[in-house]
């Protein structure tokens, strides 16, 4: 089957059903506004788009490539990337509300996550190199065999993450949040 093609769009204030994003290519498109709520991303590709508060909450993303991609103001509560292309892509995220979301066993390399909201969100089994998590609320999330050699978590809070279970060399963390890295041990760091 054979992907439509659009460039250079402006959606703003579109509720999309599934049949509008399914086997569809998008580039260098904005999106305000929108609403995928009841989405199926099936063989989607974006390259170069912006999304502006757009609601993803529990969409399900399947088989999505997402290239120079920048998510803004957007809600992916409970969205599970799993299935998205690995092969190129390259997204991020500002001032999103990421709870719960799942990036398990994902290449995540350079990836940046900025003001962002990401309870109990799962990384587990993830490479997380040089990703920025800059300013992000990491309450409960899930680091569990990932690999975050050079990620910076120096201004990101309330997470904890075992050293022995991760990969972290010359990661960057704050000395305020140290208690995070040795929650293990039960000691008291003042």
């Amino acid at each position: 089957m054979s992907k439509d093609y659009f460039a250079d769009q402006v959606y703003h204030d579109v509720f999309f059903l599934e049949a509008d994003i399914k086997f569809k290519e998008f580039e260098n498109c904005t999106f305000h506004f929108c609403d995928f709520t009841d989405c199926t991303f099936q063989t989607v590709t974006f390259i170069d788009c912006n999304f502006f508060d757009c609601n993803f909450k529990d969409t399900k993303i399947n088989y999505v490539s997402l290239r120079g991609v920048w998510f803004t103001k957007c809600n992916f509560t409970s969205v599970n990337f799993a299935m998205t292309d690995q092969v190129i892509y390259e997204f991020h995220f500002k001032d999103c509300l990421l709870d719960y979301t799942k990036f398990y066993a994902l290449k995540l390399k350079k990836m940046q996550f900025i003001n962002c909201s990401m309870i109990a969100v799962d990384f587990m089994a993830s490479d997380l190199t040089e990703v920025l998590f800059d300013n992000c609320n990491l309450r409960r999330a899930v680091f569990m065999d990932t690999i975050a050699n050079k990620a910076d978590f120096s201004t990101s809070y309330d997470y904890t993450i075992d050293p022995e279970k991760n990969k972290l060399k010359k990661a960057v963390f704050s000395t305020d949040v140290l208690k995070g890295l040795l929650d293990k041990y039960n000691i008291v760091v003042k």
